[in-house]
């Protein structure tokens, strides 16, 4: 089955993605203001803090049905998340500040790879840490916890609403 109504597609090495020029429009100042309200970021704090009742339901879960070693795991596996997170939101907060793209860029990757070393350290240093160590646990506590990135981008997409204007 073919699409008769699409635009012939060119794509070269001049124009890769088979987009023209003519067909692009930038955004004017009002339609940029307007878009951003309607697709206000997602604060990296609230989501640190959806990550935080997450954990705190995970670790309860398995704590209640799986014995206080289980619930501990949990924990420790939603804090290899949480803890690294944190440390990436603070170390980018004065990202916005910068003027040069290049060293946004540059500070987004040393953070990011910050919090990767930091998380493994964090999984690498559980068997000392975490006294009857739960495995299984630990890893529902990490993935649950990761996945909790997901929803909150979801959840922004379920409920944008305007910025007040103070």
């Amino acid at each position: 089955m073919t699409n008769t109504h699409a635009a012939p597609v060119s794509a070269d090495s001049d124009n890769p993605d088979g987009v023209s020029d003519e067909e692009f429009k930038p955004l004017t100042a009002e339609e940029a203001r307007q878009w951003r309200q309607r697709n206000p970021p997602v604060s990296p704090w609230r989501v640190i803090g959806m990550q935080i009742a997450t954990a705190l339901v995970v670790a309860a879960i398995a704590g209640w049905s799986f014995g206080r070693a289980a619930g501990m795991s949990a924990a420790y596996g939603a804090l290899a998340v949480i803890v690294p997170a944190m440390v990436l939101a603070r170390g980018l907060r004065g990202q916005a500040l910068l003027k040069d793209s290049g060293a946004a860029f540059l500070s987004f990757v040393v953070w990011e790879v910050v919090k990767v070393v930091l998380t493994v350290a964090l999984l690498l240093a559980a068997p000392k840490l975490v006294p009857a160590l739960n495995w299984l646990a630990l890893v529902v506590g990490f993935v649950v916890t990761m996945k909790v990135y997901w929803v909150a981008a979801w959840l922004q997409s379920k409920h944008r609403h305007p910025a007040v204007n103070l």
